[in-house]
């Protein structure tokens, strides 16, 4: 090969992803809201889901748009993970749309006679557009354009490559597939562009530089080597991001083992075709597409399953939370052993909801989701604490021990209440933001803050020897302080320095945080009770 060749094929590679680039961004930007409106209508089915993430890549040309789109619904509730990984099987059917506009357009007529006027077009578009859909759709066409122009100058870099390297000659046996697969998945991962190996794969056949079943080969392993840009993402990335990242690596990788038997087994027939009656380069397009529609069949059945072992896999903190640590159904048979396992599930409990209590009261708008995660965690745990409650009761019980069975199932009560309430916390965020008087603001966040300190001295500590004494203390200064700031709020609004709506909406909150510290300051009093007689401390009565 050479250097003017060389030259040739790293300026056409560089066009063509340079196109590609344009192309991409500029169709991501005019489609606007519309890939958001897709990829909502696809939780209607996984069939939907597939359908919308072909027709998506498609038009973006980007399954890494896709992908990453997917995740931002994943991450809000909006997709579980099941339908998320229908999108990423669409995703690798609609890239074969690139095989086709290369094999239909790209070889089939002068590149210069389409291409600079799409070009020439595409940029007064985006000159004069400014930062309107216009412009962007502009950019998409000049990509276009930019896109075949690459494509010419790779075509042509290998038209004389078969007599310089004999490519041809390393056969179709399984070895030689093997090492064009690999190569497939080396060239991706160092252009971290699949659409390009697959342009490479048709310009090779199309320039007959090597057979069909070695491009075919080449193609697999571009379409694996994609996953290299999946295992780059997840690295540091949300456990989320890491389920849909390892289901498109278990896909591709499934789908490419797979397509490489397949190939193996057909190699003689294809090699057989003849390129004066047969269009291969038509013939590779097609193979792209078959094979990622086999892969998809051949995935469906298994994606439950698949789904089921990834959820295992790259926990949450708050999946991690929602599993009891110290629940064991081998213990049962220990009551004994049992009740102070649940006395530990609970004190875990308490350190989680008033960690999402000072959280919430901190009032952090970018807690909203996170709060919400946490308290159905929360939820979770507590009915498997209460059904290992139910379980222990089953068994032959001393008085002592059967006493502090519904104790246990009041304070878990308290502890979900306390969650639910912190969860809900961030409806009142714009209230407690809009106070305009500075005296109330101060007010309010003095409150705010003895409502934290309650809580932090709420917080279940098994060292301690009068768990619940030192809270109800500071619950009776809070109350105070409660009903002063009540009793100001009421005033100004009777002197007109507070609307009537605000003052309504504002005492709401208050007394949103009041229940908050009230469940708190319960479940720590009453904690005492779920230990053993000889180590209680004694509870208070103060209801």
């Amino acid at each position: 090969m050479t250097l003017e060749m060389l030259g040739q094929l790293f300026g056409g590679i560089g066009l063509f992803l340079l196109g590609m680039q344009l192309l991409t961004n500029g169709l991501k930007q005019a489609a606007g809201r519309s890939l958001k409106a897709t990829l909502e209508h696809a939780t209607g089915s996984r069939l939907k889901g597939v359908v919308s993430g072909a027709l998506i890549t498609a038009l973006v040309q980007s399954s890494s748009a896709v992908t990453v789109a997917t995740l931002g619904f994943v991450n809000a509730g909006l997709l579980s993970l099941g339908q998320s990984v229908s999108i990423i099987y669409g995703s690798n059917i609609g890239t074969t749309m690139v095989g086709w506009l290369v094999a239909l357009i790209g070889f089939k007529f002068k590149i210069s006679a389409f291409a600079l006027p799409l070009i020439g077009v595409g940029m007064v578009l985006r000159v004069s557009g400014g930062n309107s859909r216009r412009a962007h759709l502009g950019s998409a066409i000049a990509g276009f354009g930019l896109f075949f122009i690459g494509l010419d100058f790779l075509r042509g870099s290998f038209d004389g490559l078969s007599a310089s390297v004999p490519l041809a000659e390393f056969g179709t046996g399984p070895l030689a597939l093997a090492l064009f697969v690999l190569a497939g998945i080396l060239l991706t991962f160092l252009m971290q562009a699949s659409a390009a190996v697959i342009a490479i794969a048709l310009s090779l056949v199309y320039t007959e530089s090597i057979s069909l079943t070695a491009a075919a080969a080449l193609v697999i392993g571009a379409n694996v080597g994609t996953t290299t840009t999946a295992l780059l993402a997840s690295i540091g990335a949300t456990p989320n991001a890491k389920r849909i990242s390892a289901a498109h690596v278990l896909f591709n990788l499934l789908t490419g083992l797979v397509g490489l038997v397949l190939l193996i087994g057909l190699s003689g027939i294809l090699d057989r075709l003849d390129s004066a009656h047969v269009d291969l380069v038509s013939m590779l397009a097609l193979f792209h597409t078959l094979f990622n529609i086999a892969g998809v069949l051949l995935m469906w059945p298994l994606t439950d399953r698949m789904v089921r072992f990834l959820k295992q896999r790259f926990r949450t903190q708050e999946e991690n939370e929602a599993h009891p640590r110290y629940l064991d159904n081998n213990i049962l048979t220990t009551p004994s052993l049992a009740v102070e396992a649940i006395n530990m599930e609970l004190a875990r409990v308490s350190r989680v909801c008033s960690r999402m209590a000072r959280e919430a009261i901190s009032a952090e708008r970018a807690a909203s989701v996170r709060l919400q995660q946490q308290y159905e965690s929360i939820n979770l745990l507590i009915n498997k604490i209460g059904s290992f409650n139910q379980e222990l009761a089953r068994q032959n019980l001393n008085a002592e021990i059967s006493e502090t069975l519904p104790v246990s199932l009041r304070v878990a009560r308290y502890f979900s209440e306390m969650a639910r309430l912190a969860a809900r916390l961030p409806e009142y965020y714009p209230v407690l933001e809009q106070i305009e008087d500075l005296g109330i603001r101060a007010n309010v966040h003095d409150y705010q803050q003895a409502v934290i300190h309650l809580i932090d001295a709420c917080e279940i500590n098994e060292a301690k020897d009068t768990q619940g004494y030192e809270a109800h203390q500071m619950k009776r200064q809070m109350e105070h302080e409660y009903q002063h700031l009540k009793s100001t709020l009421l005033n100004q609004t009777i002197s007109s320095q507070l609307t009537p709506a605000d003052s309504v909406a504002l005492l709401d909150a208050l007394s949103h945080i009041h229940r908050l510290a009230e469940q708190a300051e319960k479940a720590s009093r009453h904690w005492s009770s779920t230990t053993p007689v000889q180590t209680r401390a004694p509870l208070l009565d103060t209801e």
